[in-house]
């Protein structure tokens, strides 16, 4: 047998090694919310981050082997980066053979003079911007890395930080960019697979790059509500191995008829609504 390179033997720890961990949960997320469409031109978001780039690679994996026809473009947008970060991205994309197109943008400069909310306003611009740069391209989707640890630690925070119970969603329209869709290929990923599989194939991806953060990092690296959610997720996993699919199942057994009240878009809706009529069914 022929010895496999380099990128070969990347391809082959997705779809074997960790099949049962990464390629079968990517395909589960593809089909069971019908993210792929034949005919659709896919913008892949790339942050040079860990996630991110596995997503990419486990899309152009899927559009080799697949009969639905799609394309797929390798977008990565360079709100700043340093030239480490910007090389480090390159260097990964080139190790994973992905034809990446870069575009340059001062969205961390912007950001960066928000006293209040950087991170917020540089979520917002980084969305706008690839929205505007895919449908550019001739893209009606862009695919984002988010994961499902992703999904479950934004219930906690919007339920202990926000007063509300609210989650990141698989796919959604654009409510600013008609015809164009959000989809999110990981959704059904654990982190922890795919930090495994990062170390199995000696991969360093870059962390978030942003330099205000980087910053904070320097006074305190734990301070992120989205790390204390994670924390928390964590202890209770030792009790309870099961607290991720738990949850990540709850996202989708929603019992609305239990809860005092809920909003569906601007309506909002209380349990004294229809509470008499039930009284006489």
């Amino acid at each position: 047998m022929r010895e496999l390179n380099r990128v070969q033997k990347i391809e082959q720890s997705i779809t074997y090694k960790y099949r049962k961990e990464l390629w079968a949960p990517f395909l589960t997320a593809v089909n069971q919310y019908q993210l792929i469409q034949p005919g659709d031109h896919i913008a892949v978001c790339i942050s040079g981050g860990k996630d991110s780039m596995l997503m990419a690679k486990m899309l152009q994996m899927l559009q080799r082997y697949s009969d639905i026809p799609f394309e797929l473009t390798y977008l990565v947008m360079d709100p700043g980066y340093n030239a480490v970060n910007r090389k480090k991205i390159e260097d990964n994309a080139k190790t994973l053979e992905l034809p990446i197109v870069i575009y340059e943008t001062q969205i961390f400069a912007v950001a960066n003079h928000e006293a209040k909310k950087p991170c917020y306003l540089c979520a917002r611009m980084r969305r706008g911007h690839l929205y505007n740069r895919a449908k550019e391209l001739g893209c009606n989707k862009i695919a984002l890395g988010h994961h499902l640890n992703d999904a479950i630690e934004t219930t906690l925070m919007s339920m202990f930080w926000s007063s509300k119970l609210e989650t990141i969603v698989p796919k959604c329209h654009s409510e600013n960019f008609a015809g164009m869709e959000l989809i999110r290929p990981m959704y059904c990923v654990k982190e922890d697979a795919i930090k495994a599989w990062c170390h199995y194939n000696e991969l360093e991806f870059i962390q978030c790059a942003c330099r205000f953060t980087e910053n904070i990092a320097k006074e305190d690296e734990h301070l992120s509500k989205r790390y204390e959610a994670k924390m928390l997720i964590k202890e209770l996993k030792k009790d309870n191995p099961e607290i991720e699919d738990n949850m990540f199942r709850a996202l989708h057994r929603v019992q609305l008829n239990t809860f005092p009240g809920y909003q569906n878009g601007k309506e909002v809706h209380n349990i004294l609504d229809d509470y008499d009529d039930k009284t006489h069914r």
